[in-house]
């Protein structure tokens, strides 16, 4: 099948190696014109631009635009709109909010072209093990490009589903992000206390960890991202504790408000990211200046050691 992809970034870029290995015809384009060449080095058809792309592709056409949340990925669809025919599809695989995806999604049908979203979670693990892919849209429109999403999937039957109209593909996926903060977040409280006792019990992180990975309930893909990372600094010394959010967990905690449904342990896996990033926070600062002011409990000073 023949495909085109907008948005060469890391994870665009395996994609399409994913797909020229599984027989497809990719046509790349990206504003940096290396990551281009690099990826036509290994089988794609390179493109100068959006219109030269959607110019090589074959109708009825598949465009893949792979890029961040916002702007970039509005001003792209906007051109493939004035560029693509009526029956031509537009494949969001970037974590759109899903507000913006039935925006652009309304204004794609209204020139008869298909705009299928396609969650997707992966990360750079994706060209190996594949992808799990939440698609949204026409479903006769998925059905045609479903050899596309099988590819990308971990296999030909599972990984990837059409999850509802479009819009519902990246819904989906911010719900999945939501839970994926909540679970890092339970492994991240729990190997913190086991460093607690490291000392007392000589306790090996990374051999409790790999114990964990087989026959326990909380196995998972995550705690084996955990055993790697455990393995290659068993004390993260490497690291700094800050922690950063990509927006999606703040979108799932804003849509369980707009809702009224309750998801305390995906909001408190938020804010504790939140935290992370505050050197002597305001909050804190206050908490010890209350405690001291009611019962005259003793504070530490400002840069004390």
């Amino acid at each position: 099948m023949e495909l085109g992809m907008i948005g060469l970034g890391r994870m665009g870029a395996n994609m399409t190696q994913r797909l020229l290995s599984g027989g497809h015809t990719v046509i790349v384009y990206d504003q940096n014109a290396e990551v281009v060449a690099s990826s036509a080095s290994g089988g794609a058809i390179a493109a100068q631009s959006a219109a030269d792309l959607v110019s090589r592709l074959s109708a009825p056409r598949a465009v893949w635009v792979m890029l961040p949340a916002g702007a970039v990925t509005d001003s792209v669809i906007d051109e493939l709109g004035g560029l693509l025919d009526a029956g031509d599809a537009v494949i969001d695989g970037g974590n759109a909010n899903y507000k913006d995806t039935l925006r652009r999604g309304e204004n794609l049908s209204a020139l008869g072209i298909h705009l299928l979203d396609a969650g997707t979670s992966g990360g750079v693990w994706g060209l190996v093990h594949g992808y799990s892919l939440m698609v949204g849209g026409d479903r006769d429109a998925y059905h045609r490009l479903e050899p596309i999403f099988q590819t990308l999937a971990p296999g030909e039957d599972k990984g990837y589903s059409h999850v509802g109209p479009t819009g519902a593909g990246h819904f989906t996926k911010m719900v999945h992000n939501g839970v994926e903060y909540a679970l890092m977040q339970a492994y991240a409280e729990g190997f913190e206390l086991l460093q607690a006792r490291q000392a007392d019990f000589d306790l090996d992180l990374t051999a409790i960890a790999k114990t964990w990975q087989h026959g326990s309930v909380v196995r998972s893909w995550l705690l084996d991202l955990a055993v790697l990372a455990l393995e290659e600094d068993p004390g993260l010394e490497s690291l700094s504790a800050y922690v950063d959010d990509s927006g999606e967990g703040r979108w799932t905690v804003n849509e369980s408000v707009d809702l009224a449904v309750p998801t305390p342990t995906i909001t408190a896996a938020l804010y504790q990211r939140f935290r992370s990033r505050q050197e002597e926070p305001f909050g804190a600062r206050l908490l010890a200046a209350l405690r001291n002011q009611f019962g005259g409990h003793a504070v530490r000073e400002a840069n004390s050691p």
